[in-house]
C-alpha cells in the first residue's frame, strides 16, 4: 500500500485521544455563532459542521438554535433592492446582520415568496417592471452560508403565498400572464427534488397571508367574487389533499400578520396601533392579548416566533419581544424588550425562522 493510502486509511480523530462520538458530543454543544469557526480547524471539522448530519445531530438532542431570518425591501434608493438580514435572539450583542451576495436576479424583483425548508431559506418566483413572473427558486444554505438555485416551479408565480408543511413546500395561487390555470398550486418533495402541480376551484389568485396550524395550511385571500362581502379564507387538509372554506370564526379576527406559539394562533391587528389577539379554541373567539407601545413598534410589522418569544418587525427592522406566556401589562401596554433598528428605513416583507 502506498504512503498516500495509507495516510487515506488513517482518519484523523475529530479530537486527538477522543473517540469520534464523544468528540461529536462535545462539539455539539458550541454555540451557532461560532460554527463559522469550528469551519476553520480543518477540512473534516468544516465537512461536519457543514453536514446535514450535524444538524440532525443538534436538533435531535434539542441544541439547536434558531435564528430569523427577515426578507426586506431597501428603500435607500429609487431601485429599493432585495435584501436579507439574520438575527441571533440570544447574542450578548443582539443586532441584525446582513446576509450578503443575494443573487443579482432576486435584487430587484418584487413578489418573492419566502420560506424555510430544512436549512435552506428560499427565494421563489416573483416578478419586476419589465419581467412576468417567474418560475425561478434560489436557495440560501445557512449550513454553507452559499447560495444555489433550486428546481424551479411548476408554474411561474408573482405574490403568492408559500408555506411549509410535513417536510414539503407549497407554492398557492398567484398572479402572472402566463399563468394557465388561476386556481393553481404547487407542491415540492425535497425526496424527488421536483414540484407538483395541482388545481382546486376554491383557489383564487389573490393571496394576502398565511399560515399553518394543527397540520393544516390556512390562507385569507382577496375579494372573491362568490363571496364579494366576506373574508374569504380557505384550509388545505393533508389527510385528503384537498382545500376547504375555513372557519368562519377564526376568519373573523384574521386582521393581519398571523403566528402559531406552542400550537396557539396570535394575530396583530395594526388597523389602529399595534394589538396582539389571540384564537380561543375552547370558546371559538378571539380575544386580545394586549397592545404595543407605539413608540418601539414601526408598522406594518411582520411576525416571528422562536419558543414562548414573539418577534414584531416593523420598519428599518426595529424589533419588539416579549413573551406570551407572561404577557403583563403596564398602563394598558405590554411589556417587552427591544432591539436597534436599522439606520435605513427598509420595509419588511416576511420573516422566518431557521433552526441548526
Amino acid at each position: 500500500m502506498s504512503e498516500t493510502n495509507s495516510e487515506e486509511a488513517v482518519q484523523i480523530p475529530l479530537l486527538s485521544g477522543l473517540p469520534d462520538d464523544i468528540a461529536l458530543f462535545c462539539l455539539a454543544r458550541v454555540p451557532r455563532r461560532y460554527h463559522t469557526l469550528l469551519k476553520c480547524v480543518s477540512k473534516r471539522w468544516r465537512d461536519l459542521v457543514s453536514s446535514e448530519d450535524w444538524v440532525s445531530y443538534r436538533r435531535k438532542h434539542n441544541l439547536a438554535e434558531s435564528w430569523i431570518y427577515v426578507l426586506c425591501r431597501d428603500k435607500a434608493d429609487r431601485l429599493e433592492r432585495a435584501c436579507l438580514y439574520v438575527l441571533d435572539p440570544i447574542s450578548l450583542k443582539r443586532c441584525w446582520k446582513l446576509v450578503p451576495s443575494l443573487p443579482d436576479q432576486c435584487l430587484k424583483r418584487k413578489g418573492m415568496a419566502f420560506e424555510v425548508l430544512g436549512s435552506k431559506v428560499c427565494l421563489l418566483g416573483g416578478c419586476g417592471w419589465f419581467e412576468d413572473a417567474t418560475d425561478e427558486v434560489y436557495c440560501y444554505d445557512a449550513l454553507r452560508n452559499t447560495w444555489n438555485s433550486g428546481a424551479p416551479l411548476s408554474t411561474a408565480r408573482c405574490y403568492f403565498a408559500c408555506e411549509a408543511l410535513n417536510e414539503k413546500l407549497y407554492a398557492i395561487g398567484g398572479v402572472g400572464s402566463n399563468l394557465s390555470n388561476p386556481h393553481s398550486w404547487d407542491m415540492y418533495d425535497p425526496s424527488t427534488n421536483s414540484w407538483i402541480s395541482h388545481s382546486d376551484p376554491n383557489i383564487v389568485p389573490d393571496i394576502e397571508e398565511s399560515f399553518v396550524l394543527d397540520g393544516k395550511i390556512y390562507i385569507r385571500c382577496g375579494v372573491s367574487s362568490t363571496m364579494p362581502s366576506n373574508i374569504y379564507a380557505v384550509v388545505y387538509r393533508p389527510s385528503s389533499g384537498t382545500w376547504e372554506h375555513a372557519d368562519k370564526d377564526l376568519v373573523s379576527g384574521w386582521s393581519g400578520p398571523a403566528i402559531v406559539v406552542e400550537g396557539n394562533l396570535y394575530v396583530l391587528d395594526q388597523s389602529s396601533g399595534t394589538r396582539l389577539m389571540m384564537w380561543e379554541k375552547k370558546s371559538r373567539e378571539w380575544i386580545a392579548v394586549g397592545r404595543l407601545s407605539p413608540l418601539l413598534t414601526r408598522p406594518p410589522c411582520r411576525l416571528a416566533a422562536i419558543g414562548k418569544s414573539i418577534f414584531v418587525i416593523g420598519k428599518g427592522l426595529s424589533t419588539v419581544v416579549f413573551d406570551v406566556s407572561r404577557a403583563g401589562n403596564v398602563g394598558g401596554l405590554m411589556v417587552s424588550s427591544s432591539i436597534p433598528r436599522l439606520a435605513g428605513d427598509d420595509d419588511v416583507i416576511s420573516c422566518k425562522v431557521l433552526s441548526i
